[in-house]
């Protein structure tokens, strides 16, 4: 009844445990999704031959900041202005005034105001492109938001490991302190520390490994009835989120356990005879 009652506290702490961690790194995944999102415009002069735009096309994907380079033609652009405008510029104008462009979107580690003050000056510097345009001002309040909201999920998870850690010493405890007569009677008759310890230690081990058993089951229960309710979330979800929240109940659900039921038997080892009959 011991084992059972310790399985599944464990377990409910290891899902609460697993639930944040599987959050912190969907945010993660999630912000860089929006960050490979922006992109930076190279207007280019109306007199750039084909062979200077696919050289300059070569030259940006060879970069190490870029993900991925759109051309966007003098024709496609002109369509797009006059959806957003609601009419067509060239009815005001003989000729097309919309130029071509490359649209460069950038790895999520470059998108940030620190790394565009070097970009954007090499870019410039290219004789076809006549302008560069990105919203810095989106970048930079996008990035102080999650900054903030990261130390946030930190400070919440590292107040759960310590909430997790105590919440399993004091079951892991109950359970040993329960058996401290017996404890007490084998250091009698000589049987040394490691002996005593040794079952109480593969004890914990699985109750640890059960409860992260069950834990991984509930939260992959959870997380396949979120993405059958939003299919979307299928996009952020990769093997680093997954192997990383059930690799963290796994980790602590069988270290913590371990680690309390060392130290509750190390206590009771040292408890003199006195002392047993006070609690």
């Amino acid at each position: 009844m011991n084992v059972l009652t310790s399985c599944i506290s464990t377990t409910l702490v290891l899902v609460l445990l697993g639930t944040v961690v599987f959050f912190v790194t969907l945010a993660h995944n999630f912000s860089n999704s929006l960050k490979e999102n922006f992109n930076v415009s190279l207007l280019l002069d109306d007199d750039v031959t084909q062979k200077q735009a696919y050289d300059l096309q070569t030259r940006l994907k060879q970069m190490p900041c870029t993900r991925l380079v759109n051309y966007v033609s003098k024709e496609r652009a002109l369509k797009e202005q006059a959806k957003a405008l609601g009419t067509d510029p060239t009815e005001f104008m003989k000729e097309n005034p919309m130029p071509a462009a490359f649209e460069v979107y950038l790895k999520a580690e470059y998108a940030t105001n620190d790394s565009l003050k070097h970009i954007i000056p090499q870019l410039k510097a290219d004789k076809a492109v006549m302008e560069v345009a990105y919203p810095e001002n989106l970048i930079e309040s996008l990035n102080t938001n999650i900054r903030r909201i990261s130390l946030v999920m930190l400070i919440v998870a590292l107040l759960l490991t310590i909430v997790s850690f105590a919440l399993i010493n004091n079951t892991i405890r109950l359970g040993v302190h329960a058996q401290r007569f017996r404890i007490y009677t084998m250091t009698l008759v000589g049987a040394n520390w490691g002996f005593i310890r040794r079952p109480f230690i593969a004890k914990a081990f699985w109750i640890g490994f059960v409860s992260a058993v069950l834990a991984t089951g509930v939260l992959a229960g959870g997380i396949y009835a979120m993405t059958m309710y939003e299919p979307q979330m299928n996009e952020l979800l990769n093997w680093q989120v997954l192997g990383g929240t059930f690799g963290v109940v796994f980790l602590c659900g069988i270290l913590l356990t371990l680690l309390c039921a060392y130290f509750s038997v190390n206590k009771n080892l040292k408890m003199s005879y006195n002392k047993l009959h006070r609690y």
